[in-house]
């Protein structure tokens, strides 16, 4: 999906859990702090990544309702 088309909403991964598990992974043997501390570098690396702030937007209104 292109960032003029918006946020992709549906799973773009062949294999789901093995994403899911990939991230899981990344935590373990990690304290609170520097789980924490992943998880920012990773937002950054990925918003970069989408590269329009549009849908990086439409990103963070999704996140923020499914709390």
């Amino acid at each position: 999906m292109t960032p003029a088309t918006g946020l992709a909403r549906e799973s773009r991964f062949a294999d789901p859990d093995a994403a899911f598990r990939l991230l899981a992974q990344a935590h373990r043997d990690l304290d609170e702090r520097a789980s924490a501390a992943l998880n920012a570098r990773l937002v950054l690396i990925l918003a970069n990544h989408i590269g329009d702030e549009r849908v990086l937007r439409e990103a963070v209104a999704l996140a923020h309702e499914a709390r």
